[in-house]
């Protein structure tokens, strides 16, 4: 046998392979798109925890809104769907989006085939949704958030419009190993013994990926991926904007993309002529600090690594059916002994605040977050590589708005039954494994104290029919009787179907547990089979998109409520929500698959902009010290005691900085790494690198406040040796009704090695 006359299969399917990916003559049109939703970076607090004290104070790497468009022809039918490094979708912010695109589009987007799906980071700005529950430890309503969002969603959409071109999209799938857990696995045992033994694991490993190629260049231009893990890789302490780990996962498979495939990327360029490291320090030593110096608005921009023109590969990690899903994968342990905490109650000796999970890079919570980053990115690297399976078919989608606090649910031919008012457990306070509630409530908790009742009373008394409707959740606040400034919760919520030939996406409006989601997955495609005349069959697939364009909290199945761990505790409608969300995805996915066109429930959710509150206070840190400016040194870099700086090091340098909220530098940055390379500096590392921290704090001295901005660069492994230097961007104001004043300023520069 000749030497490599084994490879000659291997070299067959390759070949078969590329040949299928030649044949798929672009049967839809294609468009991605993305933009940087970066919040305000100091003073705000973050989406998630509802920790009232986890407040912003700088950035790990930036939020981004990604979007891609599917489109049979130019004026053919079309879905846009939106992946957001945010916690979740908001009501508020998919009605202004809509109202945007109708005043550019027309009727060509429209709240029937556009959705808008969070990552579930708990790191990103808070203060963009309607409801007053959301809106509590955020102290409100926060424009500037709710601005950066809305402004990056139609951004990303006007991108992947203008960018439609004829190509086709690749469909794949495969098991994500050790990143996510179950972290209710009590309650997930509720669920029939018959109905668990079909499956192999407590949680969903599957992730489903679209790989979208270019007709002409037979490049691809994006990747969607969907999977299901919390975004809680960082912890409810952290204070750095931050993607958690599907915004990781987006970065890494985007440069790997990009700098993989492009020769004159700045990443790791060699010095044009070789230098002995004496000769760098020698010429590092004599770069000394600039000072602070003025710029303009867009300054920053020219200082990106990667500048948005709109032909960027667009790579993004979307949730799923998460709610019962942790990326603490080593387990929930006690603080105080190093044991594993109480199965049923996830408590520690009846506290539930000294149970906490843990990342696999613990105790390091920035290193689980990359850790489970890079699991999904490789699992998606791995799905791109080998995708083969073109999708074919029509376009098509149904939506509907349906009040969830009053249907009625047919279980069967003599049974039916109704959702209630929303309203939370006593659970929902103990909160979960990875972020800990607190006043004393445990999951699993079906009684309430009656110091407990007396407080939430002086809030609202939940009615008797609230109370039984609940049951056997204990009403903790009756959220959906509660209308006091304005609607603390939703009762109309949006459900719709996207389809993609025989790949079909469910829009869901909240965080559906494993087997919740799982169910509705499974009846929706027997809906469609059963009602398709052939168009639908076992290959059909169905992906859950969850937290998608509102937030309604949790949803559990029926068994699972009866525990009332923090899922259980968080389903708001009461013990049959699943049994709903079936039921009325089931009238979609028929009316899809037999073509019928829905005439609408006549319903619509409330626009409460007019209303909303905001108690947070103006920026501080206005100007800088006596005979300073802002840009100039407060704490050079610290030369280490060798001369050079190691892979792995950590130089920072810190500057007299004004607060990041006067203006966001969307699209910017407030820190780069820049090289020296030849005669001139070169940006390689900005603040939307993983190894790149942006800190803000404020200092006292004699009484005043100050800003100060510190730039910290983790050197990575494949960091060029070379002459390096740390630069800072930022904006002030004079006074409150002065325009901006942008600034800069660069350190003394240092050699690594």
């Amino acid at each position: 046998m000749h030497k490599h006359q084994h490879l000659l299969p291997i070299f067959v399917a390759l070949c078969a392979a590329f040949a299928l990916i030649d044949e798929v003559d672009g049967e839809y049109l294609i468009g991605v798109g993305s933009y940087d939703m970066t919040g305000p970076a100091a003073g705000v607090n973050m989406m998630g925890y509802a920790n009232i004290d986890q407040n912003t104070a700088g950035i790990h790497f930036r939020l981004r809104a990604r979007t891609f468009i599917v489109a049979e022809s130019s004026q053919g039918a079309r879905f846009a769907f939106v992946n957001l490094d945010a916690g979740m979708a908001s009501q508020l912010v998919t009605i202004k989006v809509l109202q945007r695109l109708k005043t550019r589009f027309g009727d060509l987007y429209t709240q029937e085939n556009l959705a808008i799906s969070g990552t579930h980071t708990h790191a990103g700005p808070a203060g963009y949704l309607q409801y007053v529950v959301y809106s509590v430890t955020s102290l409100g309503f926060i424009n500037q958030t709710f601005d950066a969002i809305v402004t990056a969603i139609e951004q990303s959409i006007i991108q992947a419009h203008n960018n439609l071109k004829p190509g086709s999209i690749l469909l794949n799938t495969g098991d994500v190993e050790n990143a996510g857990i179950n972290r209710s696995p009590s309650a997930y045992l509720f669920n029939p013994p018959e109905e668990r033994a079909r499956y192999t694991t407590n949680v969903d490993t599957t992730m489903t990926l679209l790989k979208l190629l270019d007709s002409a260049s037979n490049r691809s231009i994006g990747a969607f991926s969907w999977f299901a893990t919390h975004g809680t890789s960082m912890s409810r302490a952290n204070r750095l904007i931050s993607g958690d780990n599907k915004g990781a996962a987006a970065r890494f498979f985007e440069d790997w993309f990009t700098f993989s495939n492009n020769s004159l990327s700045t990443r790791n360029t060699k010095f044009s002529t070789i230098q002995n490291i004496s000769t760098l320090r020698n010429k590092a030593q004599k770069i000394k600090a600039t000072g602070g110096k003025p710029c303009g608005k867009t300054t920053s921009q020219g200082f990106k690594v990667r500048k948005n023109d709109g032909s960027r590969f667009v790579g993004a990690f979307c949730q799923s059916n998460v709610g019962d899903v942790t990326p603490n994968v080593l387990g929930a342990f006690c603080t105080d002994t190093g044991k594993p905490c109480d199965f049923n109650h996830s408590s520690c000796n009846g506290n539930d605040q000294l149970c906490v999970g843990r990342g696999p890079g613990y105790p390091d919570e920035i290193l689980s977050t990359k850790i489970i980053g890079e699991r999904q990115f490789e699992k998606a690297m791995e799905l791109f590589s080998s995708a083969t399976n073109p999708l074919s078919g029509k376009i098509d989608y149904r939506h509907a708005y349906i009040n969830f606090t009053s249907i009625e649910v047919q279980l069967n031919e003599s049974t039916v039954v109704k959702t209630c008012p929303a309203a939370v457990g006593a659970g929902f306070a103990a909160g979960t494994t990875d972020g800990p509630g607190v006043f004393g409530f445990q999951q699993g908790d079906t009684e309430i104290n009656e110091m407990w009742k007396r407080l939430r009373d002086l809030l609202k008394e939940p009615s008797q029919y609230q109370v039984d409707c609940q049951k056997p959740k204990p009403v903790l606040l009756s959220t959906g009787e509660m209308f006091v400034p304005y609607a603390w919760a939703p009762a109309i919520l949006p459900i719709q179907i996207l389809r993609l030939g025989n790949f079909v996406i469910l829009s869901v409006p909240g965080e559906f547990t494993t087997m919740a989601g799982r169910r509705l997955r499974e009846a929706v495609k027997e809906t469609l089979i059963n009602n398709g005349n052939g168009e639908f069959d076992n290959e059909t697939h169905v992906v859950m998109a969850g937290l998608t364009n509102t937030y309604s909290q949790y949803v559990a199945t029926f068994e699972e409520y009866k525990q009332q761990r923090y899922e259980a505790a968080s389903t708001l409608y009461g013990p049959h929500t699943l049994s709903a969300y079936i039921q009325e995805f089931k009238k979609l996915a028929k009316a899809m698959a037999t073509g019928e066109q829905l005439g609408g429930t006549g319903l619509s959710p409330p626009d409460l902009s007019s209303v909303q509150l905001s108690l947070l206070q103006d920026p501080l840190g206005d100007s800088p010290p006596p005979g300073k400016r802002f840009g100039d040194m407060q704490q050079d870099v610290a030369q280490p005691k060798g001369g050079s700086f190691k892979k792995g090091d950590k130089p920072s340098a810190t500057f007299w900085s004004a607060n990041p909220r006067y203006d966001l530098l969307i699209e910017g940055t407030f820190a780069v790494v820049e090289m020296f390379q030849g005669e001139r500096w070169v940006p390689v590392y900005d603040d939307d690198d993983f190894c790149l921290y942006f800190k803000w704090n404020v200092t006292v001295d004699n009484g005043s406040l100050y800003g100060l901005a510190t730039i910290e660069w983790e050197v990575p492994e494949d960091t060029a040796s070379g002459v390096y230097r740390l630069r800072h961007f930022g904006s002030s104001k004079k006074t409150k009704d002065s325009p901006n004043e942008y600034f800069t300023g660069a350190s003394s520069a240092f050699t690594v090695s």
